[in-house]
């Protein structure tokens, strides 16, 4: 009887181990089959982090700090003041181009009254010719008249009719008359000899106008560059954000290009996510991206896959691969995917630059 009480017992337990790895090997079956499942439909990786754009703020020109009117991680608006730089050397220098402008421009105005008096005169000139022509053409008509008279006076002389001093007052008269037209000649010549001289007048004074209208317009330009170099003594805010790597106080002599703070615009951060290149193969934009912060465990992100860079990240290093010049090893290589945030999902801008993250893509059909 005691035989057959074990036996039974023996025969229960064994029953008993069977069940549990039966139970054991199921859950396992499913496990696996979930697992598989859930690579199949999913892909992620833990080698992936926040990033966004990021605006260096460095002075144009160099001087002396006068007021820094932001502090490390202020929020400010685009457009805000953040420092100032000494401007008393440059307000010399508008100063001294403005004066140089000035006297320039004086020149060329008086260069240019110049032109107008000596066009006018010119047209004096002209006007003077065209009366010393036309003066000619009288003389010369009287000359032709007292010719005439000096011929019938000989006829009537040589006939006994004048008197000799009628003759001699003909040929005064004849000679008055071709000594005016000699005069009036010479006046045109005169006149024409002054129009060429204030032809060239007038073509030295529009070089001159000219080369000063150069001179002027380059002073011009040298005050506005004077202006803009003035007006780089204050930088402003080129985007709302935080200030970030602030490394600059009031004193500090600074040059231009050197960096002195950054400003971090949370509302336009994204994820870079550098998934192995056989887990790409059925990633398109669009698909929906879980996402799961170090800093915030428990929370969830939600997001969509924009792009895919057109490289892997080995390719834009410092020393890209040359696998052709030795021996060849195949790597995975890892593509960068950008993942773009969606708007409500961080409505406190709680996520900062170069945070961990890792992104679940849903590649399903």
């Amino acid at each position: 009887m005691e035989e057959n009480k074990q036996a039974s017992l023996a025969k229960s337990n064994k029953s008993k181990v069977f069940l549990v790895f039966g139970v054991i090997a199921l859950i396992i079956i499913v496990v696996v089959y979930f697992y598989i499942r859930h690579t199949k439909y999913y892909i992620s990786t833990d080698d992936a982090y926040v990033t966004g754009s990021i605006h260096s703020i460095a002075p144009k020109v160099a001087g002396t700090v006068k007021d820094v009117y932001v502090h490390d991680n202020q929020l400010v608006k685009k457009g805000a003041l953040l420092l100032e730089i000494d401007s008393r050397d440059y307000d010399v220098k508008v100063s001294d181009a403005k004066a140089t402008v000035d006297s320039e421009q004086s020149k060329f105005s008086e260069l240019s009254a110049r032109v107008d008096v000596a066009g006018k005169q010119l047209d004096e000139i002209q006007s003077k010719i065209d009366t010393a022509r036309a003066t000619v053409a009288l003389q010369e008509a009287n000359l032709k008249q007292a010719n005439q008279d000096l011929l019938r006076a000989k006829k009537l002389y040589d006939k006994g009719i004048f008197a000799e001093a009628t003759l001699e007052k003909a040929t005064t008269a004849y000679d008055v008359a071709r000594a005016q037209v000699d005069a009036a000649r010479e006046q045109v010549k005169q006149a024409l000899a002054s129009l060429e001289t204030q032809k060239l007048v007038i073509q030295q004074s529009k070089a001159a106008y000219l080369s000063q209208g150069y001179i002027a317009e380059q002073k011009k330009q040298a005050l506005a560059l004077a202006s803009l170099m003035q007006g780089y003594t204050k930088i402003y805010a080129p985007s709302v954000g935080y200030i970030t790597k602030k490394n600059v106080e009031v004193g500090n002599q600074v040059q231009g290009g050197q960096p002195l703070m950054a400003i971090v615009p949370l509302k336009d951060v994204w994820i870079v996510a550098n998934y192995k290149e056989t887990q790409l193969t059925k990633v398109k934009s669009g698909q929906k991206v879980q996402i799961k912060v170090d800093m915030y465990p428990g929370k969830t992100f939600s997001g969509t896959v924009d792009s895919i860079m057109a490289g892997t990240g080995s390719v834009f290093s410092l020393f890209p691969p040359e696998n052709a010049t030795g021996n060849y090893v195949k790597v995975v290589q890892r593509i960068p995917v950008k993942i773009i945030l969606e708007k409500a999902t961080d409505p406190g801008h709680i996520l900062r630059v170069g945070m961990s993250v890792q992104p679940t893509i849903a590649v399903r059909e």
